[in-house]
């Protein structure tokens, strides 16, 4: 009988002691996340601060040392008081990215990318940017925060920052759409707008944006005004999206 007890008290402690190391691998897990989340990828780089000047501000420099672990990345996006503070990367398909950060290392959480038929000789009128929904935060996850107009008032710029300018984005529209069958007639495919053939074009985008969208931000755009579409999946149906669209601020 003692032995049984002593097994049994045995037994307990291995299994409290189980339970303990996975809260504590849980815990770390999600510190590390956090930690990775928050980290600001652009302002690690070290710059020599003598050569910054009004055509070339601090940022931009910043970029051109990131560029050189990829040249693959073209932009760096933030958006102040959120986890999203990323570079941006774009090539000549839109899979690569999907599993593989901006170091081209494989990564479940993928990367921020440029759509594949953006041209910057042009260039088009959407900057038209892809990012997972990750269950960690990463990427754009906080996008879905977007829902509430208080977090949009919060958080209503985008700083997006190139080798040639850095600038920011004001949000003009945010909705919930879904990928659409083929045989669907009469849908807003916001997904396959990049650049405006015609000022219609142009303006059945603004206005397609801005009926769907779930709130009114008091801000539109007009022809010729640069805009950025922020892309990531939603579950609030099937093959569901949100996009976050955006102009450039003279």
């Amino acid at each position: 009988m003692e032995k049984k007890k002593k097994e049994k008290k045995y037994l307990m402690i291995v299994l409290v002691s189980i339970i303990l190391i996975c809260i504590m691998v849980c815990i770390g897990k999600f510190i590390y996340n956090k930690m990775n989340s928050d980290k600001d990828i652009l302002g690690e780089m070290e710059i020599d601060k003598s050569q910054i000047t009004n055509e070339k501000p601090e940022r931009i420099l910043q970029l051109e040392e990131l560029q050189k672990e990829n040249q693959d990345i073209i932009a760096y996006l933030q958006i102040e008081g959120t986890n999203i503070s990323y570079p941006v990367v774009q090539t000549d398909n839109n899979d690569f990215y999907m599993k593989h950060d901006y170091k081209k290392e494989y990564s479940s959480d993928g990367s921020l990318f440029l759509d594949k038929d953006y041209d910057w000789t042009i260039p088009s009128s959407n900057l038209l940017i892809y990012g997972h929904n990750n269950k960690n935060g990463k990427m754009f996850a906080e996008l879905m925060n977007y829902k509430e107009e208080k977090f949009y008032q919060e958080h209503p710029k985008i700083i997006f920052t190139t080798n040639s300018e850095d600038k920011e984005y004001e949000i003009i529209a945010v909705f919930l759409s879904r990928v659409y069958y083929k045989s669907e007639k009469n849908v807003f495919r916001y997904y396959y707008f990049i650049n405006a053939q015609t000022e219609e074009e142009y303006n059945d985008y603004i206005e397609n944006s801005k009926k769907a969208s779930l709130y009114d931000t008091g801000k539109s755009a007009e022809y010729g005004e640069q805009l950025i579409t922020l892309s990531t999946c939603s579950y609030h149906t099937e093959d569901g999206r949100l996009a976050v669209v955006a102009k450039k601020i003279k």
